[in-house]
Protein backbone atom coordinates (compact mmCIF):
# COMPACT_ATOMS: atom_id res chain seq x y z
CA UNK A 1 0.00 0.00 0.00
CA UNK A 2 1.67 3.03 -0.89
CA UNK A 3 1.05 6.22 1.34
CA UNK A 4 2.35 9.79 0.98
CA UNK A 5 1.91 11.23 4.64
CA UNK A 6 2.44 15.19 5.08
CA UNK A 7 3.39 17.01 8.43
CA UNK A 8 5.25 20.01 9.55
CA UNK A 9 2.24 22.86 8.90
CA UNK A 10 1.06 25.13 11.16
CA UNK A 11 0.54 28.54 12.26
CA UNK A 12 3.47 31.12 11.64
CA UNK A 13 3.53 34.92 11.61
CA UNK A 14 4.59 36.90 8.77
CA UNK A 15 8.14 36.55 7.59
CA UNK A 16 8.91 33.21 9.86
CA UNK A 17 9.73 29.97 8.34
CA UNK A 18 7.88 26.60 8.63
CA UNK A 19 9.83 22.91 6.92
CA UNK A 20 7.19 20.61 5.48
CA UNK A 21 8.08 16.90 5.71
CA UNK A 22 6.43 14.64 3.02
CA UNK A 23 7.35 10.72 4.14
CA UNK A 24 6.41 7.82 1.01
CA UNK A 25 5.96 4.43 1.75
CA UNK A 26 5.34 1.85 -0.70
CA UNK A 27 7.16 3.16 -3.47
CA UNK A 28 10.73 2.97 -5.18
CA UNK A 29 10.96 6.91 -3.70
CA UNK A 30 13.62 7.48 -5.55
CA UNK A 31 12.85 6.96 -9.37
CA UNK A 32 9.88 9.43 -8.66
CA UNK A 33 9.59 13.30 -9.40
CA UNK A 34 8.18 15.32 -6.24
CA UNK A 35 5.74 17.69 -6.28
CA UNK A 36 4.56 20.18 -3.81
CA UNK A 37 1.31 22.03 -4.48
CA UNK A 38 -1.10 24.43 -2.60
CA UNK A 39 -4.91 25.37 -2.52
CA UNK A 40 -6.20 27.75 -0.62
CA UNK A 41 -10.46 28.02 -0.92
CA UNK A 42 -11.63 29.76 -4.25
CA UNK A 43 -8.33 29.13 -6.02
CA UNK A 44 -7.02 26.45 -8.38
CA UNK A 45 -4.64 24.36 -7.13
CA UNK A 46 -0.65 25.19 -7.61
CA UNK A 47 2.73 23.98 -8.19
CA UNK A 48 4.49 25.36 -5.67
CA UNK A 49 8.05 23.78 -6.44
CA UNK A 50 9.56 20.50 -7.78
CA UNK A 51 11.68 18.22 -7.84
CA UNK A 52 13.16 15.52 -10.39
CA UNK A 53 15.01 12.01 -9.50
CA UNK A 54 17.90 13.64 -10.30
CA UNK A 55 17.77 16.44 -8.20
CA UNK A 56 16.51 19.40 -10.42
CA UNK A 57 14.20 21.48 -9.63
CA UNK A 58 11.95 24.33 -10.44
CA UNK A 59 9.57 26.86 -8.47
CA UNK A 60 6.33 28.88 -9.27
CA UNK A 61 7.83 32.57 -9.67
CA UNK A 62 5.53 33.52 -6.63
CA UNK A 63 8.08 31.63 -4.15
CA UNK A 64 10.90 31.42 -5.99
CA UNK A 65 14.03 32.76 -3.44
CA UNK A 66 11.99 32.08 -0.59
CA UNK A 67 11.21 28.13 -0.78
CA UNK A 68 13.71 25.41 -0.82
CA UNK A 69 12.85 21.85 -1.99
CA UNK A 70 15.04 19.12 -1.19
CA UNK A 71 15.03 14.89 -0.90
CA UNK A 72 16.23 12.34 1.13
CA UNK A 73 16.15 9.45 -0.67
CA UNK A 74 17.82 7.43 2.22
CA UNK A 75 14.86 8.32 4.39
CA UNK A 76 12.20 8.26 1.85
CA UNK A 77 11.15 11.99 2.59
CA UNK A 78 10.81 15.46 0.58
CA UNK A 79 10.99 18.71 2.43
CA UNK A 80 9.92 22.24 1.57
CA UNK A 81 11.71 25.10 3.48
CA UNK A 82 9.38 27.95 3.40
CA UNK A 83 11.10 31.14 4.51
CA UNK A 84 9.79 34.76 4.77
CA UNK A 85 6.20 33.80 4.71
CA UNK A 86 3.68 35.91 3.38
CA UNK A 87 -0.06 35.72 4.05
CA UNK A 88 -0.84 35.04 0.41
CA UNK A 89 1.44 31.84 0.96
CA UNK A 90 -1.39 29.60 3.49
CA UNK A 91 -3.05 27.21 1.45
CA UNK A 92 -3.22 23.66 2.34
CA UNK A 93 -0.29 21.97 0.80
CA UNK A 94 -0.26 18.50 -0.19
CA UNK A 95 2.55 16.74 -1.98
CA UNK A 96 2.35 14.29 -5.09
CA UNK A 97 5.07 11.51 -6.32
CA UNK A 98 4.89 11.33 -10.06
CA UNK A 99 6.55 8.57 -12.38
CA UNK A 100 6.54 8.41 -15.95
CA UNK A 101 8.10 5.32 -18.09
CA UNK A 102 7.08 5.99 -21.92
CA UNK A 103 3.24 6.78 -22.09
CA UNK A 104 2.63 5.48 -18.40
CA UNK A 105 2.24 7.31 -15.82
CA UNK A 106 1.72 6.66 -11.86
CA UNK A 107 1.10 8.96 -9.32
CA UNK A 108 0.53 9.22 -5.61
CA UNK A 109 -0.90 12.32 -3.71
CA UNK A 110 -0.54 12.79 0.45
CA UNK A 111 -3.57 14.22 2.48
CA UNK A 112 -2.28 17.96 2.86
CA UNK A 113 -0.90 20.09 5.43
CA UNK A 114 -2.62 23.69 6.29
CA UNK A 115 -0.11 26.01 6.37
CA UNK A 116 -1.90 29.60 7.99
CA UNK A 117 0.77 32.91 7.65
CA UNK A 118 -1.36 35.43 9.94
CA UNK A 119 -0.32 38.53 12.22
Amino acid sequence: QVQLVESGGGLVRPGESLRLSCTASGIRFSLYALVWYRQSPGKQRQLVAAITSGGNTDYADSVRGRFTISRDNAKNTVYLQMDSLKPEDTAVYTCNAFLGLGSKTTEYWGQGTQVTVSS
